[in-house]
């Protein structure tokens, strides 16, 4: 994976928000540019024209005025040792050191010991025991702000992430790390014929997304955010228009919205999940 070491993401996560809540989402990618015309398009962000910090690193901004997440790309050397584009979350914890020390003696590999980034937090980037990456992070309280509380998740709004899927070789073990791990819960679920049942998963009372068996035409397990939009049809046509896939939908899912698989035009895996207009 690659060194975010100087990278500098914002200040909107602190430290007294509930331990396993998603609060950060950021895309790593090989050409940033045209990421930016794809997703500006598709699900109607604004990402930054270029960086006020060290990396490239960008800021995803919402047509609200506040952020969605980060995007950077990725360098030379982090794709010469297997980098590869890909989007990945931020999970809270109280304790970084303690977290990857717990994660690793689980069977979790960790990929980035954890660093302070000035001004933002401590952060590390782990998997869990079969393989998924993920970051963990303590966000530092932003000056004059203590407290501030991240918005990039939501259940039901536009421009944010709204569901948050594991695909897993391990459904419970998986089910069992991140409950132990997070404080998760898991209640509910939906079948899904041969593939077994699609099951939820909660973080401080809210249903953040779901746990589910890996299909065999995924190579690893790995989690996928599924983006908000506001018509799936239009944010559908912005997809092919703008050189991505469309791997699979869109589907109606309960409550009569829709949603979708796609890959970005540079090979980063995502969803968009909306209504039809």
């Amino acid at each position: 994976m690659t060194d975010v070491r100087d990278a500098a993401a914002p200040t909107l996560q602190q430290t007294n928000e509930p331990r396993g809540d998603f609060i950060w989402y950021e895309l790593l990618t090989t050409n940033i540019a045209a990421a930016k015309r794809f997703y500006d398009a598709v699900v109607g962000w604004n990402i930054q024209d270029k960086s006020d910090f060290p990396n490239d690193y960008r800021m995803i901004g919402r047509s609200d005025g506040k952020f969605a997440g980060g995007a950077m790309q990725l360098s030379e050397e982090s794709k010469e040792h297997g980098a590869r584009p890909c989007w990945l979350g931020y999970i809270l914890v109280p304790d970084v050191d303690a977290s990857v020390a717990s994660i690793s003696a689980e069977g979790g590999q960790v990929h980035m010991p954890a660093f302070d980034i000035p001004g933002v937090g401590r952060v590390a980037m782990v998997t869990d025991p079969q393989g998924a990456p993920f970051y963990i992070m303590k966000p530092q309280p932003p000056e004059g702000d203590p407290d501030a509380k991240s918005d990039v998740f939501s259940p039901t709004e536009a421009q944010r992430v709204r569901w948050n899927e594991l695909s897993t070789t391990d459904q419970d073990g998986a089910i069992d790390f991140y409950k132990r791990q997070f404080g998760w819960n898991q209640e509910g679920a939906m079948p899904m014929g041969e593939m077994g049942d699609y099951r939820f998963i909660q973080a401080n009372g809210v249903n953040i997304g779901a746990i589910m068996r890996k299909p065999p035409q995924r190579p690893v397990s790995a989690w996928s955010y599924y983006i908000g939009v506001d018509d799936i049809d239009r944010a559908a046509d912005a997809v092919t228009e703008g050189g991505g896939q469309i791997l699979f939908g869109p589907m109606e899912i309960p409550g009569g919205e829709y949603s979708l698989n796609g890959m970005d035009p540079q090979g980063a895996a995502f969803g968009i999940v909306g209504p039809r207009k």
